[in-house]
């Protein structure tokens, strides 16, 4: 829950900033086997944000997850703009890092390079 906490802080810190978000809600712990409730679901309220439930881990396979040490979770990742996803390996971001609570400033650094047009990795 501090991730959802700290994207919510992020969003408020950049208040007029022509981005999206997409927080993707997976199981990965044992109290995590059911969709997130509404007051999970509002603890991330600007609407820029969108929020997703990923039963499957879908998108964590897709970024490499083979078995359990491998889960993608807790991470920012952020793309430059007019990036788009196609079949295959997902595209290179700006910057990959977690846990989301530890790396707000990477976070926003990231989402300000990215609206600079700058795709070139930030960290990692």
């Amino acid at each position: 829950m501090r991730g959802a906490s700290a994207i919510q802080q992020v969003m408020q810190r950049e208040a007029g900033k022509d981005i999206r978000v997409f927080v993707l809600w997976e199981p990965v712990l044992l109290t995590d086997w059911l969709a997130p409730s509404t007051g999970t679901l509002k603890r991330i309220s600007d609407r820029r944000t969108h929020q997703y439930w990923d039963k499957g881990r879908l998108l964590s396979k897709a970024m490499g997850e083979t078995d359990k040490k491998s889960i993608v979770w807790d991470q920012v990742i952020v793309y430059g703009r007019g990036v788009s996803w196609s079949e295959g390996a997902p595209p290179k971001p700006v910057v990959a890092v977690g846990p989301v609570f530890d790396v707000v400033d990477q976070f926003v650094a990231a989402l300000h390079q990215a609206l600079g047009g700058n795709t070139a990795s930030a960290t990692k």
